[in-house]
């Protein structure tokens, strides 16, 4: 039988992106990864990922150059794009750090894709683009028919919110002018052990609720996805020839409460996050299905898995050494402010 085609992954070196990448390796795929520095340290791990040696490329690429991305995806027979900004901090520029690079990345990915005759495009949206929609119907779980609305998240300053929905609507707009076949993935929270060195946005976030950061926060749903899940479910789409349209990939739901609850039976040793659960919130989180997900084969992991996994990780990686400094000092992420209880 003949090795498929190769495959390309943008923003390699990520936390999705880096399960991908292994996963596509560990099923035989001959994988182009873009990064914008493939000598940076941090993406080191790519290469030592087992057959790497043999069949993984790096390709320095940014998603606003188009040249370097057509080289990157010349030869491969499908696209991942993962490379996205997750803003960990508050933008001073939130059109140039954002916006600009998940839109137009998208769009010069996509239009790299028609030249080089790929035949099928993964995008990883999220389900950003999904929640901010204040005319859904409360008691309705929201599925792959919801989509944020912009003028909520532009009044809201949701930048990240917005560069999301506005970069998967330019890939349906591209794809069904141009006849190329696109489907989208839109996971909720990402948690989950890693593999890159670096701490990503959602690890930030979890790690703040364990090591107890200064402020409390609401008790709120979350929804939560493991990355390796998420990994899955995007060769899944890819291989099924009958997959169509959005994905909602976001199988787990539970509070601040009852996380910290879980977590803290587990691993009773650290501070955790202070929860005040005696305030109405008025959380865009509500619940949303996977079932379409769901009925093409994926299977996605048992929440106290993920959560567990993740402490694992930050407990081998040091990142949960305690107050005497030399532990990783964690803030919580600005795109997650609606967590945050009021003073």
């Amino acid at each position: 039988m003949a090795p498929p085609r190769p495959v390309c992954v943008t923003g390699g070196g990520g936390f999705i992106a880096s399960w991908l990448v292994k996963l596509l390796l560990s099923r035989g795929y001959a994988v182009h990864a873009t990064l914008r520095d493939p000598c940076d340290p941090k993406n080191a791990h790519l290469m030592q990922l087992d057959g790497a040696a043999e069949n993984l490329r790096l390709f320095k690429a940014d998603v606003l150059d188009r040249t370097a991305l057509a080289a990157a995806v010349e030869g491969c027979e499908g696209v991942f794009h993962v490379a996205s900004p997750v803003p960990l901090d508050k933008l001073v520029d939130p059109e140039l750090e954002v916006i600009v690079p998940a839109v137009k990345g998208t769009s010069n990915i996509l239009e790299v894709c028609s030249t080089m005759k790929v035949e099928k495009v993964v995008v990883v949206s999220s389900t950003a683009s999904v929640h901010f929609n204040p005319t859904w119907p409360q008691d309705k779980p929201k599925d792959e028919s919801c989509w944020s609305d912009k003028k909520v998240c532009m009044e809201n300053e949701l930048w990240y919110f917005l560069a999301k929905t506005v970069a998967e609507e330019t890939s349906w707009e591209y794809a069904e002018k141009n006849g190329l076949d696109i489907v989208t993935v839109c996971p909720c929270i990402v948690f989950g052990p890693q593999l890159q060195p670096v701490v990503n946005t959602t690890s930030e976030l979890l790690l703040y609720v364990i090591k107890g950061g200064p402020n409390a926060m609401n008790d709120v749903m979350w929804e939560i996805v493991d990355v390796r899940d998420v990994a899955d479910a995007l060769l899944l789409v890819y291989e099924k020839p009958e997959s169509s349209g959005r994905y909602i990939s976001a199988p787990n739901y539970i509070t601040t409460k009852a996380m910290v609850e879980l977590l803290r039976k587990a691993h009773p040793k650290y501070n955790y996050v202070k929860c005040k659960t005696d305030v109405e919130h008025n959380s865009p989180i509500t619940p949303t299905s996977s079932e379409k997900l769901r009925n093409l084969g994926w299977k996605p992991r048992k929440l106290e898995e993920t959560l567990l996994d993740s402490i694992e990780y930050y407990q081998k990686t040091g990142l949960l050494q305690d107050a005497e400094g030399n532990g990783y000092s964690c803030h919580l992420p600005e795109m997650f402010s609606f967590f945050h209880a009021a003073k």
